[in-house]
């Protein structure tokens, strides 16, 4: 590790740093979360080369996981950096230099401590530049927090660390934390906690609502599942409240507040934020003593090295965020944030997230950004008794609820939830609902999906109506088409048919029997012995045929098909019938000449299946319901039988 002489960071000149009560700069979050979240189980510290490995095999490509990777990421660096055993190897090295070690501001260090430094102006409170942490005297800023502050060496590396390796987040962040600054002190104040226990969430996210952990910690708290249902935080199909910044503060206030009174220090009750209160209690009761420095000792065993890092780490963020010129940042570093300031209306039914945009003219992603709760494209269930409270930016309120209530019920989705069955597909839930694939995808914040997650639940959007749920039959312009289009260009993307994988489908090596190949009547038979693992899915698309097919040729009904899979037993497979058994089934792809009722014209055919309808059809196809309904003569949409072939490609 540097040493002190060495790790002081000085930039030729800077702006005078703001006094304690002007605008308050967002506390840098330390780039990553060292620790477990605050009621996280103790966890063996990963060490930076198998944080880094985890990363390589899981970028995450999402702004949940990006954010995570951030975290995850300077959580690595912070390890290789402040930890004296650390021995990176090639790879963390290159991940460091990636990170910042080689910092423009460090081909400026002996310049910098050449220059005068700045002497305190005693009127306005300003800090001089700080060129000797071992030297400072921490006490001319006590005053100035209302949580106990002090410099001990691990406080000091921190500092150290901030103004270095991890100098990026912290600028990111204390330019995000004026977003936030604004509406959780109030809370902490109001809660009887000191204001300055904001720092806290900075170390644990970065102010970031959508912070997820590697123990499942989520939000700008941090809270795990179990405690933050505890100091309650929603957390179900349609919300997750860990993620929302007021009321998780809120929660995180009250867990605070029951730890300090328990444990009778604001340092003994962060530690236990961050290890559990128990740990804590009981190494205070073993060594007969309430002192944080005492009990986190190097010498002592009882705290993990994220515990024991995590009271210095806050100090030295809440030191540098109230005077980031006093320790070497200039304000072009930050990019600041706008204060949180919203509008809140009631919604009284489940509704997409598009509409309520279009209706108070802004976008989702405002929306999503204002409701970080949200977990799916649409608001929860409620009811005019029971409404469920949606922000909006500040000033759309007004005309949201004009526009609204001029929207059609027919121009809005209404909403299903689907339980994965073994066996379901993306195309055969959106066929069964008469919805399209593209559309669940959206709902749910899918890009896309191969196998569906047996026992997941979906959101399935519903046009109102069979039709499309749009202005005319054909579905025009329908609230399901908008979604759809909306869907394709956000990036989700609908595997075919053929390439989906069946929820519930065994993984690894299966349809690996042997095989038995002889010609019956001029056909090609496949005898099939069945091995353990295997699946009528899993032989059917080892030999491009279908399912249904596959019980047909062997007299199975689907009760019966868990019997036929027995190890040792046999299946036939008739590939050379496979196309002419395809066409039977209702709703596939059949190419042959059109029969009498479409004009004896060539052309692709498709049989309608139950649930069916025109849009839907087009839409599989990539042609328009003018097309179809031209092509096949159709006059009235509104009775079409289950089991009509439909010509669907131009003749």
């Amino acid at each position: 590790m540097p040493s002190f002489s060495l790790i002081l960071l000085v930039l030729a000149s800077v702006p005078p740093s703001p006094s304690k009560d002007a605008v308050p700069r967002p506390p840098p979050p330390p780039g990553m979360r060292v620790l477990a979240s605050a009621q996280e189980p103790e966890v063996p510290l990963q060490s930076a080369e198998e944080v880094l490995q985890d990363l390589e095999n899981d970028p995450g490509e999402n702004p949940e996981a990006t954010e995570s990777t951030e975290l995850e990421e300077m959580r690595a660096l912070e390890g290789a950096t402040l930890d004296p055993g650390a021995k990176p190897n090639a790879e963390v090295l290159q991940s460091l230099r990636r990170l910042g070690v080689a910092n423009p501001l460090r081909l400026r260090m002996l310049d910098a401590l050449e220059e005068p430094t700045f002497r305190e102006d005693e009127e306005t409170g300003e800090l001089p530049l700080i060129t000797d942490l071992s030297n400072f005297d921490i006490a001319r800023v006590q005053a100035r927090y209302d949580i106990p502050v002090e410099m001990q060496p691990l406080v000091a590396q921190y500092i150290q660390f901030f103004q270095g390796p991890g100098r990026k987040w912290f600028t990111k962040w204390v330019g995000r934390s004026t977003r936030y600054l604004p509406v959780m002190q109030p809370i902490l104040e109001a809660q009887g906690l000191p204001r300055d226990t904001v720092y806290l969430a900075m170390i644990e996210s970065g102010f970031s609502p959508s912070a997820y952990s590697w123990a499942h910690a989520a939000g700008p708290w941090q809270f795990i599942s179990s405690t933050g249902r505890q100091y309650g935080l929603q957390q179900d199909f349609w919300v997750d409240e860990r993620k929302d910044p007021i009321k998780a503060t809120y929660a995180a206030a009250r867990y605070l507040k029951d730890l300090y009174s328990e444990l009778g220090h604001w340092y003994l009750a962060w530690a236990g934020y961050n290890t559990g209160s128990g740990r804590v209690k009981r190494l205070m009761d073993r060594l007969g003593t309430n002192d944080f420095w005492a009990i986190s000792s190097p010498d002592e065993k009882g705290l993990a090295l994220e515990t024991r890092h995590y009271v210095p780490k806050l100090i030295a963020a809440a030191l540098i965020a109230k005077h980031p010129a006093a320790f070497g940042f200039s304000e072009g570093e930050f990019v600041y944030e706008q204060p949180l300031d919203f509008d809140e209306v009631k919604i009284n039914d489940a509704t997409d997230l598009d509409v309520i945009a279009r209706a108070a003219g802004v976008t989702v992603t405002q929306l999503q950004d204002l409701n970080p709760e949200l977990r799916r494209w649409c608001t929860p269930p409620a009811s005019a008794r029971n409404p469920y409270v949606l922000r909006l930016p500040k000033g759309t309120a007004h005309p949201f609820a004009e526009n609204f209530a001029r929207i059609s019920p027919k121009e809005r989705l209404t909403f299903r939830v689907h339980k994965v069955k073994r066996g379901d597909t993306l195309s055969q839930i959106a066929l069964s609902y008469g919805t399209a694939p593209e559309a669940i995808l959206q709902m749910n914040r899918l890009k896309s999906v191969r196998t569906l997650k047996l026992g997941a639940e979906l959101v399935v959007p519903v046009p109102a109506g069979r039709g499309g749920g749009g202005k005319d039959a054909a579905g025009t312009d329908s609230a399901l088409a908008r979604k759809v289009a909306q869907a394709r260009r956000s990036g989700v993307t609908v595997l075919r048919p053929e390439d989906e994988v069946p929820a519930g489908t065994p993984r690894g090596p299966v349809a690996t029997g042997p095989i038995k190949t002889e010609s019956i009547s001029g056909r090609k038979r496949i005898t099939y012995g069945v091995q353990s693992g295997d699946s009528l899915w899993a032989i059917a698309q080892r030999f491009q045929v279908n399912v249904d097919d596959m019980r047909k040729w062997n007299n199975l009904t689907v009760r019966a098909s868990k019997k036929a899979l027995k190890v040792g037993s046999v299946l036939y497979v008739w590939p050379d019938n496979a196309p002419k058994q395809v066409e039977e089934r209702a709703g596939t792809v059949i190419a042959q000449r059109a029969p009498a009722g479409n004009a004896g014209r060539p052309g692709t055919i498709h049989e309608l299946a139950a649930g069916e309808s025109l849009w839907s059809v087009a839409q599989r196809y990539g042609v328009s319901v003018e097309d179809i309904k031209r092509w096949n003569n159709i006059k009235d949409t509104t009775r079409l039988p289950t089991g009509l072939r439909l010509v669907v490609r131009a003749p």
